[in-house]
């Protein structure tokens, strides 16, 4: 499979970047998609020049850094997949394809089609956590939790924060990703403790830090690859009310 990449070059935070035209031949439709951008990094190597710099770790879906803009789609055109997973078979004969990085203020570019992503880590660092003693590991059944609760609790925890609901959003709104992490305490007797505390310290580095307002259009929970409501976002709204 023959394919043209068109991919962000940018040097650092502070160099104007642009976009630079790649030939691929011989692209297999088994390959992953970075296992494509692997075999392009080689391929420049071998001709001494820069190659492409992305991020990537666990290559399982589950460690949120792979995130890059994919023709138009925050991980790519699949709903539901992080970029590691998507595969080159969702891709056509002699197709174009468009790559770079988030856009968004609080992710800059470091290089290429990576972003600096700590603005998360400051905002889970404020208030994303329990610090009250909870001693030994207690039985399981010893706070009774019901059903539901717990279930949407974990629909919430499984948020990766790679930052696809910032790229998706036109405001760059970080809601999202803030509203799954007090979510997935705010359901659970454990959280309670510290909701107001929590909620407050949270929303107020999301604005520190420089994300946008919700949008209001959705477009976090339908680029989101781990499909993460935007029911969350309305408890984060009610929670924050009720700190004050």
């Amino acid at each position: 499979m023959k394919l043209t990449l068109k991919i962000w070059r940018q040097k650092n935070a502070k160099s104007k970047g642009g976009f630079e035209t790649y030939q691929m031949d011989d692209v297999s439709p088994k390959m992953a998609f970075l296992e494509m951008l692997d075999a392009l990094n080689k391929k420049l190597v071998e001709e001494d020049r820069d190659p492409v710099a992305f991020d990537h770790d666990c290559r399982e879906g589950i460690c949120g850094s792979c995130g890059m803009y994919i023709n138009g789609h925050p991980h790519g055109p699949v709903p539901a997949i992080t970029t590691c997973h998507l595969s080159m078979r969702y891709f056509k004969e002699n197709e174009t394809i468009w790559i770079e990085p988030w856009r968004a203020k609080p992710f800059p570019v470091i290089k290429d089609l990576i972003v600096d992503r700590s603005a998360f880590d400051k905002i889970q660092i404020a208030g994303g956590f329990i610090s009250v003693n909870t001693g030994a590991a207690p039985e399981a059944n010893s706070i009774l939790v019901q059903k539901g609760k717990s279930d949407e609790a974990f629909e919430s925890a499984i948020c990766i924060g790679c930052g696809a609901c910032v790229a998706a959003c036109k405001n760059a709104s970080a809601m999202l990703f803030v509203s799954a992490k007090i979510s997935q305490f705010a359901l659970l007797p454990q959280g309670r403790i510290e909701a107001r505390e929590r909620v407050r310290a949270m929303v107020d580095m999301m604005d520190k830090v420089g994300f946008g307002n919700c949008s209001n259009t959705g477009a976090c929970e339908a680029q989101c690859p781990k499909e993460i409501k935007l029911a969350n976002i309305a408890r984060m709204n009610r929670e924050f009310y009720k700190a004050f």
